[in-house]
């Protein structure tokens, strides 16, 4: 168990950080990997195994860090419209919907200044 905790402080140690030079990363993973599935600790293995399947992935991420993560929010709050609707008579009402709560648009009336 007290392996499997210093494992988590050093993937998190190591992933929270803000910039990571992807030659670093490739000789950490190795590093670890190479620990990981010695560790005779077949959760560990599992891990270190599906983090090598995605390390491609993982380093693209280091080199370009975007992430679909606003489509995804987007998304999750068209999905949430739609649900709290529970359906609309007409079509039109739907795309107005998402356009009133995902516009961004400022509702407040404009006090004119005197």
């Amino acid at each position: 168990m007290a392996a499997l905790y210093a494992t988590r402080a050093t993937l998190s140690y190591t992933t929270g950080r803000d910039t990571i030079r992807e030659s670093a990363a490739r000789r950490f993973f190795a590093d670890w990997y190479r620990w990981a599935t010695h560790s005779q600790l077949p959760e560990m293995i599992s891990v270190a195994r599906t983090l090598k399947r995605h390390f491609a992935n993982i380093i693209t991420y280091i080199r370009k860090p975007i992430t679909n993560a606003a489509a995804e929010s987007l998304n999750s709050k068209i999905q949430m419209i739609k649900f709290r609707a529970r359906g609309y008579r007409n079509e039109g009402r739907f795309p107005a919907a998402i356009l009133f709560h995902c516009g961004g648009l400022d509702l407040l009336p404009a006090h004119p200044k005197s």
